[in-house]
């Protein structure tokens, strides 16, 4: 669709319900008295998104600019900030409120009373963004390195969360790792888990495996047969299994296939989370009793988390440029949904300032 901006207005995208995203102009936010006001430059479409515009937000929360993978620049900020106008940051939506059991444990991301941008607050879909004083001291917004690309920035927030997954459960050099889910999160777990050192990197997935091809994927596996995924995984690691299976797919089907393609004392990762209606899942207890396997859950990512990542990519060890294959006008937001939901791209970005 076609929108026409008037003087002191914005265009956004905005969450309404359930199948309901509609783009709009809204007026330019001012700035917080205490924090900043940035021009979005670039936002990723997560999966997560898509699956949130069809099923609800967090805490039931509509008439929403939704998006949450933001690289921007600051535009106005108050004074005594560390962020000033003409600064390029990336921002994360997580944000905590510090005093709870979670937050003095230093478990942010854990936080008994979790918000988010993009949810609680207003997020990327979005040509400005307000980021109000609360958010700058409790959510994660750090500077992008000299020359990095928005789009870059903008995808660290996507490897945040799977290089301190893989850090957590330790993964170590020599380890065989099993990835169920050829999605840029699939990719990514690939990627990292090369870099770490993994000997062998196995990935199962569905429509997206041409794709993840160039990942350096020792063993690709369509997951439409399972029965020949789990013969094929056994054959590469000798009848022994994976060192470490991570669920990269919001599937409950691939969290109990996992336990059966897992090593004794191997980690069974549930990485990505299930539909809201139905997140039950049954997984063979004598199997994780018998061959004492740790299932350990992974979400987001600690205070460091964003600047790690922007670390890790403007170091080279994540390149971001292998995901992304499709940047969008931010009024052509459904073409993306739909592209990232039926695997048409692996990594959509939304440039809010491109002509359609």
């Amino acid at each position: 669709m076609s929108l026409s901006i008037h003087n002191g207005g914005m265009l956004c995208a905005v969450y309404h319900g359930p199948g309901r995203l509609d783009i709009e102009e809204r007026p330019i936010p001012e700035c917080p008295p205490d924090g900043l006001l940035a021009k979005v430059m670039a936002c990723g479409i997560c999966g997560s998104d898509v699956r949130n515009i069809f099923t609800g937000l967090k805490d039931g929360i509509t008439d929403q600019i939704i998006g949450h993978e933001i690289a921007g620049s600051v535009v106005e900020a108050a004074p005594g900030l560390r962020f000033k106008k003409g600064d390029a940051i990336a921002l994360a939506p997580d944000i905590n409120c510090g005093e709870c059991y979670y937050c003095k444990r230093g478990w942010v991301n854990l936080c008994s009373r979790h918000r988010m941008l993009g949810a609680h607050f207003p997020g990327g879909f979005a040509q400005y963004i307000a980021i109000p004083g609360e958010v700058l001291t409790r959510g994660f917004i750090e500077p992008i390195p000299p020359g990095m690309p928005w789009e870059h920035a903008a995808f660290a927030e996507t490897a945040a969360a799977v290089l301190t997954c893989q850090k957590r459960i330790g993964l170590n050099l020599g380890d065989r790792v099993l990835v169920m889910g050829d999605g840029p999160v699939g990719c990514l777990h690939a990627e990292a888990a090369r870099a770490r050192g993994a000997s062998l990197v196995m990935m199962a997935g569905l429509d997206r495996l041409a794709l993840a091809a160039s990942f350096g994927v020792d063993l690709l596996l369509d997951n439409r047969d399972p029965g020949t995924v789990r013969r094929r995984v056994m054959d590469a690691t000798g009848g022994v299994g994976a060192d470490a299976v991570i669920c990269a797919a919001p599937i409950a089907r691939v969290q109990e296939q996992a336990v059966e393609l897992t090593r004794k004392r191997g980690v069974v990762v549930l990485y990505g989370g299930v539909p809201k209606d139905a997140p039950m899942t049954s997984l063979n207890s004598n199997i994780i009793h018998y061959n004492e396997l740790s299932i350990v859950g992974a979400f987001s990512y600690p205070a460091t988390g964003l600047s790690d990542a922007l670390e890790a990519i403007a170091a080279g060890h994540i390149k971001p440029e292998r995901y992304i294959n499709m940047t969008l006008p931010l009024a052509k937001v459904w073409d993306g949904i739909e592209a990232a939901r039926t695997g048409k791209a692996l990594k959509v970005m939304l440039d809010p300032w491109a002509k359609e």
